[in-house]
């Protein structure tokens, strides 16, 4: 199956249980063949974990849900090994993160400390019990769902763990029609309980090599590279976009441009993705924290570094 037929039909299956959030489907489908994680922040019973749920089956990819909660170990999500009293050997017992959709349900509500045990999975693809590696399956894909941080019980990602993120994506409140339309979907049964795959894992692998393939012309390089260089140098940014974040940005220009069946990399297509790939890779200062958003801030990046114009 070729890379965009099979996005397209992911997308038409997605939209057999989501209604609307084109933009947060888009966006998934993004990193999904950029090979990133993505984090998705927003009020509880928004849609986040049907989302994720829903493309484990339209994907045919062995899924699990580890249920983030202050009692949480870290062996819980990466395994441990025990000794089997009656074989007098230990056994391995593998965490729920060694499958190829993962979904971390609350993972702000847990502690830092099992938090951090998402660290090596995310960056290095494995996961090390008793000294031993284990690699993870291919695709694998963690999608993080999390309060706002302002909820009771929530403990905010440090730095090194929101960067292991790919995306952060917001779901936002239906409209009332939408909301209409997902009472009447929901009347009898539940739509994702219908759902059926409609790609395999290896086409996939097979979009991600595709994406690998988009050309990004070198005055679209520079245009990132100018963008990430500015945020390091606002009063308004404390910390700014490290080489990683702008890695990440030309990936996702990348994957934009695959989504909507081009072959090159447009200046529209960095900046339809800097907001939810940047947004949680600086910290504002203290002053400008009080009075704006990341995402105001990086809008006013974009005004201020010039659009390269392609022949």
């Amino acid at each position: 199956m070729q890379a965009i037929e099979m996005l397209a039909a992911v997308r038409s299956n997605l939209a057999k249980a989501i209604v609307g959030k084109e933009q947060a489907i888009e966006l998934v489908l993004t990193a999904l063949v950029c090979g990133g994680h993505v984090l998705i922040e927003d009020v509880p019973g928004v849609g986040k974990t049907t989302l994720v749920a829903a493309l484990a089956r339209s994907l045919g990819c062995t899924f699990a849900r580890i249920q983030f909660t202050p009692d949480v170990l870290p062996s819980d999500v990466t395994g441990f090994t025990m000794f089997n009293i009656n074989t007098g050997e230990k056994e391995l017992h593998l965490g729920g993160i060694l499958n190829q959709m993962v979904l971390a349900d609350e993972i702000n509500r847990t502690s830092p400390k099992t938090q951090s045990s998402l660290l090596e999975v995310m960056q290095e693809g494995q996961v090390t019990i008793d000294g031993t590696s284990h690699p993870v399956p291919a695709p694998f894909m963690v999608l993080a769902t999390q309060n706002p941080i302002e909820f009771t019980g929530t403990y905010p990602l440090p730095e090194a763990q929101l960067d292991r993120f790919f995306m952060r994506i917001e779901m936002g409140y239906p409209t009332a029609a939408e909301e209409l339309d997902i009472l009447e979907r929901h009347r009898r049964n539940r739509p994702i309980d219908a759902l059926e795959p409609v790609a395999q894992p290896e086409d996939v692998l097979a979009a991600q090599r595709a994406r690998e393939e988009i050309t990004c012309a070198p005055s679209v390089v520079r245009y990132i590279v100018e963008i990430a260089q500015k945020t390091r140098a606002m009063e308004d940014i404390e910390l700014g976009v490290s080489p990683r974040g702008a890695i990440a940005l030309l990936k996702a220009a990348q994957g934009s441009a695959l989504l909507r069946g081009s072959e090159f990399v447009t200046p529209d297509d960095v900046q339809r993705t800097v907001l939810p790939v940047l947004g949680h890779r600086i910290v504002l200062s203290s002053r400008a924290g009080m009075k704006k958003t990341p995402a105001e801030v990086l809008r006013g990046v974009l005004r201020d570094v010039t659009v390269p114009k392609l022949s």
